[in-house]
C-alpha cells in the first residue's frame, strides 16, 4: 500500500452483532435460533433487538414485538439486552479497525464503520480486517467495498453474512438497477411511495430521473440528493472526526395501557425531562423536539417541532406542550417517547451521507 495506490471506502457490519456476543458467552446455544429483547420475558411489552440467522429464517426481526417473534418459534432461546456487554465489544471491535494499517475509521453505531484506506488489492485488505477482527473478539464481519460511502454501504448486503463484495461506478446499475428504491441507503418505506408516486420504482429510473420533479416533491435539497443516491454518488473520503450525537431521546413501553389524560401528559414531560437531563453537560440550545406515540395495540404515530434555539429548560418544557396535545385522547397508549434535537457545530452542512437519528 502507497500514496499512490488508489482510495476505497469499506463499510464493516458484525453480523447479527447482538447475538453473537451473546452466543460468545454462551456457546452452546450456536446453531440455535436466539432472540435478544427487553427483559428476555416474552409475557412483558417488549420487542426484539436482534435476531440470530436461525431465528430470522423463522421471520423474526428487529423491531418485532417480542410476544409474537415468541409464538413464530417456541423453542427459541429469549435473552435479556445488555448494553453493558455489547458496548464493550463494540470498542473492541473498532479498536481493532483502528489499528489496521493505513486506515481512518468512521464509526457509525455498534456494529459498523467505514474504514478509508488506499490500496490495490481492497479484497485482500478487507478480509485481512475480516480476519482481525475475528481473532481478537471471535465476532464475524461482512465487508462492502465502494469508491463512494453510499456504494460501499448498500454492498455490504451482498456480503452478508461472512463475505466482501464490491461496487462501484462500473458496476452500481449492473446490480442495483432492476432493484427497488427501498433497497437503497436512506430510501424508507414512506420515501419509497413517493418517489413510486412520481413513476420512479427501481434504481435505474431513479438514476435518471429530472431533479425538477424530485425538487417539486421533496425540495431543492433532498429532491437532488436523492437522485444522486440512485447513481450511488456521494462522499467518497471517510471522516474520523469524533460523531456528535444530534439529539437525545427517552421512550418507554407500559406494561399495561395508559388511558388517564393527565397520565399520559405526565408521563410524556417525565420523559422529556429526562432527555433534557442526558444533554445538560452538552451545552448545545435545542433547537428541536420529538414526539413517539404507540395507541394499542400496535399503531405508532411520530411528531415534530422546530424551536427557537434555547437552553432554558422551561421553555423548552412549554414548546413540548403542542406536541403533547397531539396525543389523542381517546386511543389507550402503550408506548411513548420524547426527543430533543440539539444544534450541531456545523448545521450548515450539504451533501452528507445518511446518519442514524432520531427514531
Amino acid at each position: 500500500m502507497t500514496s499512490a495506490a488508489p482510495s476505497w471506502v469499506l463499510h464493516f457490519d458484525l453480523d447479527q452483532f447482538i447475538a453473537a456476543v451473546e452466543i460468545l458467552r454462551r456457546p452452546e446455544l450456536a446453531g440455535k435460533p436466539v432472540i435478544v429483547g427487553g427483559r428476555g420475558d416474552p409475557t412483558e411489552r417488549a420487542v426484539v433487538s436482534t435476531a440470530s440467522y436461525e431465528a430470522r429464517a423463522f421471520g423474526v426481526g428487529s423491531g418485532m414485538p417480542l410476544r409474537i417473534a415468541a409464538r413464530k418459534i417456541p423453542d427459541a432461546v429469549i435473552l435479556p439486552v445488555d448494553a453493558e456487554a455489547y458496548t464493550a465489544a463494540s470498542e473492541e471491535v473498532m479498536e481493532t479497525l483502528r489499528a489496521q494499517p493505513g486506515a481512518t475509521v468512521q464509526v457509525l453505531g455498534w456494529d459498523e464503520a467505514f474504514i478509508g484506506i488506499r490500496t490495490d488489492d481492497p479484497e485482500t485488505y478487507a478480509q485481512q480486517v475480516r480476519a482481525a477482527v475475528l481473532d481478537r473478539t471471535g465476532l464475524h464481519a461482512s465487508i462492502g467495498i465502494g469508491d463512494t460511502l453510499v456504494r460501499a454501504k448498500v454492498a455490504t448486503g451482498f456480503g452478508k453474512p461472512r463475505g466482501v463484495f464490491r461496487l462501484t461506478a462500473a458496476n452500481w446499475l449492473d446490480v442495483m438497477g432492476d432493484r427497488p428504491t427501498i433497497d437503497l441507503w436512506g430510501v424508507g418505506t414512506k420515501v419509497s411511495k413517493r418517489l413510486a408516486g412520481l413513476g420512479i420504482g427501481t434504481v435505474a429510473e431513479l438514476a435518471v430521473a429530472p431533479d425538477a420533479p424530485l425538487v417539486a416533491e421533496f425540495g431543492p435539497k433532498m429532491g437532488p440528493w436523492y437522485g444522486s443516491l440512485g447513481r450511488g454518488d456521494g462522499a467518497s473520503v471517510v471522516d474520523d472526526t469524533p460523531w456528535i450525537a444530534r439529539g437525545r431521546s427517552r421512550e418507554t413501553t407500559y406494561q399495561h395501557d395508559l388511558t388517564d389524560r393527565g397520565e399520559i401528559e405526565a408521563a410524556a414531560r417525565e420523559l422529556l425531562g429526562h432527555a433534557l437531563d442526558d444533554i445538560a453537560g452538552e451545552g448545545r440550545p435545542v433547537v428541536g423536539l420529538g414526539l413517539k406515540v404507540r395507541y394499542a395495540p400496535f399503531t405508532t404515530k411520530t411528531f415534530t417541532r422546530k424551536i427557537a434555539p434555547t437552553s432554558d429548560r422551561g421553555a423548552v418544557l412549554a414548546e413540548a406542550e403542542a406536541l403533547i396535545a397531539k396525543i389523542d385522547p381517546d386511543r389507550p397508549v402503550r408506548l411513548l417517547g420524547m426527543r430533543a434535537e440539539m444544534a450541531m457545530p456545523d448545521d450548515a452542512r450539504e451533501g452528507h451521507t445518511p446518519t442514524r437519528g432520531g427514531w
